[in-house]
């Protein structure tokens, strides 16, 4: 057969099957038609038939001369029934189908003729490969296609035996011709990389895949085999290193003025290379999953950012990649590993913003918060750095990042819709809120905007234009006021405390005030404060790495000690936001009149010291503050002298501001000494364990002897 053309391999693609098989419908619709025309035609036959029955003949007359075959092949005559409307109708449509099949067999047959005369190669094609498609005519379409499929059916039984045999060959071969990767090997790929050719970067690449893979237990088998430690050391210090220089040589990037690599498409190496850096992606995030060492990751993330170029144009495995990097970011323990993820990550989203921007935005946000629900006093200075650092990314296109924290406030908004409108299951409710990873979302996001939306930065980056983020600090304050007041028991005080702290970070970094106090004076009224303590044993309440107490606290002495103490702290901090503000006065009044108003019926004589003190610094800042715009001369429209008052001023100099200086001294105090007898405490453990690990191993030496010395 002639060399089948372009046009005919276009149509066999895209159009055979189809019309094979509309070829099958036509002859199967012709052989129904066919068949009710033959039925109509015996049954006229019958009616016109001269041999009949006469009254007067007997069944066994009748029978005589006739078989039974020869009976029944002639049929019966059915008497007509009167037809209703839907018969009649039912039996119009199939009138109807049956003309569109023929006329869908007319058609067929013309475009064949056309066929033949615009392509005869092709027409040639199907008539000694199907010849029943050019055929419509005295073919049994059933026997035709019941040939076909058991054709069809042979044929792949015998390549599915011709593929299974290949496969245990293949696997027989591939285990007899492996090859050991060994320190002379490395070497001369050391070499050979010197003057590198894409076939040298391939087979190294190959090992390395081999070598990486070696614990897995995957059915793919490698050309290569790695034993040795030392020479797996040294590939992997090859492909890390020096292949990236390799494929440098090869393919070199153009840098436009912006700094951002871009590869040469006209270089005849840059498919090869593509091909063979889209196989090594899968090494370098099964690296990426192990990685146990900062050492490690710092030489994984170097070689990746000297490639990542050629990923740009593979947007699923540039996400897996990246995945993977901000997996390692998320849950790692070493704070100099984050670093150098955060690093990548940062440097990355500023070269291609427009490619992996977006995703490491969301990939952050989403694998911190997978990564936080074990919230303790050792996680969270892991989680703290997560928070900082992902905020400082969603910096470098605030545009973006409003339109990633709309979405993410927004879901958070409708957790807390629903949770509100849970009534039927209350208790199931809450929790979707009172968890660690909803209090750290709020925290969060209070971060980021704290960090974008302070009015200094704003005019450094955006001279006289707001940030697009400042949009979202009402709706976020609103569901964190939401949040708050869902479940205002004592239990839950803890969660109380940690969400106010996010609101005063975020009224003081963004100068948006935020009724802070009337949250805080809640507790003044609740059970746990009003009611006579019990005593207790039990320790100290953890608030900073709490968001619930358990149920023996409440009422206890010590939970309300606690409770006195953030109270002093939180009260203290809110009014220190605005200890230079020119209306300090009026806005401590309040305050000032209700833990009065306190003080003289609680019994608390260590608590109402405290509120003493508390009162006292706060009215002689109130005094500070008057006696200091008492020469002023402008009014309070005046914004802009309003926002210059007292400005060269420090707060610490201010009373309320010396009084929290203090506060904070002896609480960071607190928390190093509670850090320290923690790790004594582990250490201790350590220790403990170690000495028992050794005791074990001396009895089993003593018990190894007394079983030698019977034996002898």
């Amino acid at each position: 057969m002639a060399k089948t053309s372009k046009q005919t391999k276009k149509f066999q693609n895209k159009h055979l099957k189809h019309t094979i098989e509309q070829r099958r419908e036509v002859q199967k619709n012709r052989k129904r038609y066919g068949d009710k025309k033959k039925k109509t035609t015996s049954t006229e036959g019958e009616e016109s038939a001269p041999a009949r029955v006469s009254n007067g003949a007997t069944a066994k007359e009748v029978f005589t001369d006739m078989s039974v075959e020869d009976f029944f092949e002639s049929g019966f005559e059915v008497p007509k029934e009167k037809k209703s409307k839907k018969t009649q109708k039912k039996e119009e449509e199939e009138e109807i189908e049956e003309s569109s099949d023929e006329e869908d067999e007319e058609a067929m047959k013309e475009s064949m003729k056309s066929l033949a005369a615009k392509d005869p190669e092709f027409y040639k094609y199907l008539k000694e490969n199907d010849g029943d498609l050019l055929d419509f005519e005295g073919v049994n379409p059933l026997d035709a296609v019941s040939d076909d499929e058991e054709e069809a059916e042979e044929d792949e039984d015998e390549e599915t035996d011709k593929k299974t045999k290949k496969t245990k060959k293949d696997k027989e071969s591939s285990e007899t011709k492996k090859t050991e990767i060994t320190m002379e090997l490395v070497k001369t790929w050391t070499s050979q990389l010197n003057k590198p050719t894409t076939k040298t970067i391939r087979n190294v690449v190959i090992a390395f895949k081999a070598a990486v893979n070696i614990n897995n237990a995957d059915d793919e088998d490698y050309k290569y085999s790695v034993t040795d430690p030392k020479a797996f050391s040294e590939l992997m210090l090859l492909v890390l290193k020096r292949v990236p220089i390799a494929i440098q040589k090869l393919v070199k990037y153009k840098t436009n003025p912006q700094g951002v690599r871009t590869i040469p498409q006209k270089n005849s190496n840059v498919a090869q290379i593509s091909k063979i850096l889209k196989s090594h992606a899968g090494s370098l995030i099964t690296l990426l999953k192990d990685i146990t060492n900062t050492e490690t990751a710092a030489l994984v993330l170097s070689s990746i950012q000297e490639i990542f170029p050629y990923y740009l144009s593979y947007r699923r495995l540039l996400k897996q990649i990246i995945t993977a990097i901000v997996n390692v970011w998320s849950s790692t323990t070493e704070t100099d590993t984050q670093i150098a993820t955060f690093a990548f990550l940062n440097n990355v989203a500023k070269e291609f913003p427009k490619s992996v921007l977006e995703t490491i935005l969301t990939l952050t946000y989403s694998s911190f918060l997978q990564n936080c629900r074990k919230t303790n006093i050792h996680t969270m200075p892991q989680i703290n750095f997560c928070k900082n650092s992902a905020a400082e990314l969603y910096g470098l296109d605030e545009n973006l990042s409003y339109q990633v924290g709309f979405e993410c406030v927004r879901q958070l908004a409708i957790h807390l819709r629903n949770s509100i409108n849970a009534t039927s299951n209350a208790k199931e409710g809450f929790k979707a809120i009172y968890n660690w990873q909803y209090c750290h979302s709020l925290d969060f996001w209070s971060r980021v905007l704290a960090q974008h939306c302070n009015p200094e930065k704003e005019l450094m980056n955006h001279k006289s234009k707001e940030s697009p983020l400042r949009k979202l600090i009402y709706p976020l304050v609103q569901v964190t006021l939401g949040a708050i007041r869902l479940i205002p028991t004592a239990q839950f005080f803890p969660l109380r405390f940690y969400l106010i702290r996010s609101l005063i970070r975020l009224s003081q970094s963004t100068g948006v005030f935020i009724p802070i106090f009337p949250l805080i004076s809640e507790i003044l009224t609740s059970t746990a404060m009003t009611k006579p303590p019990k005593g207790s044993s039990l320790q100290a309440v953890d608030f900073d790495h709490n968001i619930k107490v358990n149920q023996a606290y409440l009422g206890t002495r010590v939970y309300q000690d606690g409770l006195c103490e953030q109270f002093i702290e939180l009260t203290s901090e809110f009014f220190g936001l605005y200890s230079k503000s020119i209306a300090f006065p009026e806005l401590a009044t309040p305050a000032v009149l209700s833990l009065r108003r306190f003080v003289k019926k609680s019994k608390n004589t260590k608590f109402n010291k405290q509120l003493q003190q508390l009162i006292e610094k706060l009215n002689a800042n109130a005094v500070f503050i008057t006696g200091k715009r008492s020469n002023v001369e402008y009014g309070p429209s005046n914004k802009s002298e309003v926002q210059l008052f007292l400005k060269e001023l420090d707060w610490e100099q201010t009373p309320l501001g010396q009084y929290i200086v203090v506060h904070r001294q002896a609480k960071e105090e607190k928390i190093r000494i509670m850090r320290e007898s923690l790790e004594e405490e582990e250490k201790a453990k350590a220790e403990q364990k170690k000495a028992e690990e050794e005791t074990s191993d001396i009895e089993m030496e003593d018990l190894e002897e007394n079983e030698s010395s019977d034996e002898e």
